[in-house]
């Protein structure tokens, strides 16, 4: 029981991140090492959460596009393949359609629990009350989409994975192979739109850069950040020195003025 509920509180951790600004709690890397610390087995935690960050690598809302809820996947999936002694294809197995159904839960709280505080915020928005409109908008949150995801994550994890599974079961099989194609692309389309907002020509040689040092130079990707990180010092700094020399020149006419 207490584990089931210190699960639902980390999801709910992931769910509350816009909290503390974009701070990546809901990442399957953070859920997945504070799973292992409530299930005893940092290690395997940290492992999990970083496969399943490769499987919901591209999941982020895209226009009214909303992807599968990755935190109660990755926090279920990484507890029942720590309790069950199993690997990553236990924990891959069950996040997928975990998340794709903790999705349908968490879309009618949004669309039947906090449209209530939504109107209620536009009545404390018409009389000037901007306390009561931030208070709309804490309540809102809490009461429309983590409490409900807190609340699912630690019955299901309560009621354990037999019961997961059973339920997953009623699923057709249909849609769970589409579901598990539609992640798969994921990734790949989360890559070619960020490419797709950040490459030109003076982005591209980085990019064939990196490219050549892993592939032909099989350096790994750390070393590979390290490097790019060391370039990008550089550059900054050599961007920096005419600016530098322009204002130091400025102060010497002024000087001899």
């Amino acid at each position: 029981m207490l584990q089931a509920i210190l699960l639902g509180l980390i999801s709910m951790l992931g769910n509350a991140e816009y909290l503390f600004g974009t701070s990546c709690l809901s990442r399957p890397l953070v859920m997945g090492a504070l799973t292992g610390i409530v299930m005893g087995d940092i290690p395997t935690g940290v492992a999990l959460g970083a496969t399943l960050e490769l499987a919901f690598m591209g999941a982020f809302s895209i226009g009214a596009s909303i992807p599968p809820e990755m935190i109660s996947g990755t926090v279920l999936g990484t507890a029942f393949a720590i309790s069950t002694g199993s690997g990553a294809e236990t924990a891959l197995t069950l996040a997928i359609p975990i998340a794709s159904l903790v999705l349908v839960f968490k879309n009618l709280g949004m669309v039947f629990i906090l449209p209530a505080f939504v109107h209620k915020a536009d009545d404390y928005a018409q009389k000037g009350d901007l306390k009561g409109v931030s208070r709309m908008h804490y309540l809102g949150g809490f009461f429309g989409v983590n409490l409900i995801i807190g609340v699912v994550v630690a019955i299901s994890f309560y009621v354990g994975s037999p019961a997961v599974q059973a339920v997953l079961a009623v699923i057709p099989e249909w849609v769970q192979n589409g579901l598990q194609i539609a992640m798969g692309l994921l990734p790949a389309i989360g890559f070619g739109l960020l490419m797709q907002m950040i490459m030109n020509k003076e982005v591209a040689p980085f990019f064939m850069l990196g490219y050549v040092l892993s592939v032909y130079l099989s350096i790994p990707v750390t070393g590979i950040a390290i490097f790019g990180c060391i370039i990008a010092i550089v550059l900054t700094q050599l961007k920096g020195k005419p600016q530098m020399a322009y204002a130091g020149s400025e102060v010497d006419e002024d000087d001899d003025f």
